[in-house]
């Protein structure tokens, strides 16, 4: 895929998404099934439905790109993977979803040389749309599923900012169904302001709007629910790295597409450290 083309994917994949999000809403108003898939993670007909409407769409976007997807990887399908590839969460936040709480988010990734380019996020029970323009601009705005425009350039957009680094106290941002003892033993270090606990991508939303300083993330995590987020966090002058200060990378296939433990920063890591040894 062309340099050019990250600054027209999001337009492409407008309609696709809020198609994506209506289909979840549907689901969410019915109160949709619960299920366990085999890793003992939940999923809904919701996520499978949502997926196959985005597995379509970048069929006809980007034809030949491989589409390294959530439910078709859960499911046991054998995928191809290049250097460049998009990474699909159809309903990232599926606890939140079934548990009846508006924070649950489509995700839509393009991952190029190991690194997220592009990222999208719908949060269609909040209304919030998240999208990248190249690889240094990140936007945010509000749309509804029922009342979207035919067009991205029909939103009130609003460039998003991190936060710029500082050493007094955070901003926290925490995941709301997963946490670990690592994490709360990473948190003594560091003198908090605050902490917002949520579910989904949307942890890394707050971080690339400037509403919190960190998200650490010691539990678990897939390729597919990190790197839209990712993206977005890097457009709006964001840092991801792992643990040990390196660079959080994708196309990690043989270790079936799990991240490694990673810290989101709004700005330089060693301006935080500092703060933690003070």
């Amino acid at each position: 895929m062309q340099e050019i083309a990250l600054n027209t994917l999001a337009e492409h994949l407008f309609q696709p998404v809020i198609a994506a999000g209506a289909c979840i809403m549907r689901h969410f108003d019915n109160e949709a099934e619960t299920q366990t898939k085999a890793d003992g993670s939940p999923v809904t007909a919701a996520d499978r439905e949502a997926e196959a409407i985005i597995l379509a769409a970048l069929a006809e976007i980007a034809p030949g790109v491989p589409v390294i997807a959530e439910e078709a990887a859960s499911s046991g399908e054998i995928l191809s993977q290049g250097e460049t590839f998009f990474l699909v969460d159809p309903l990232d936040g599926t606890r939140e979803f079934a548990a009846r709480r508006p924070e649950f988010t489509v995700n839509i990734a393009l991952v190029q040389n190991k690194a997220p380019v592009f990222g999208v996020i719908y949060a269609p029970a909040m209304s919030q749309l998240y999208w990248t323009v190249g690889k240094q601009q990140a936007f945010k705005a509000m749309v509804a599923c029922k009342d979207a425009p035919a067009s991205l350039k029909d939103l009130a957009a609003q460039r998003l900012s991190t936060r710029a680094a500082h050493s007094g106290a955070q901003t926290i941002v925490a995941s709301r169904s997963h946490g670990s003892q690592e994490l709360e033993d990473w948190l003594r270090n560091i003198e908090i302001e605050t902490r917002v606990n949520i579910g989904s991508s949307l942890k890394f939303c707050l971080v690339a709007e400037g509403k919190a300083d960190l998200y650490p993330r010691f539990g678990p995590t897939r390729e597919w629910d990190t790197a839209a987020g990712h993206a977005i966090v890097l457009a709006a002058g964001g840092i991801v790295t792992c643990t040990d200060g390196t660079p959080l990378l994708y196309a990690k296939r043989e270790t079936g597409y799990l991240n490694p433990p990673f810290i989101v920063w709004s700005g330089a890591p060693h301006a935080v450290r500092a703060s933690a040894a003070s």
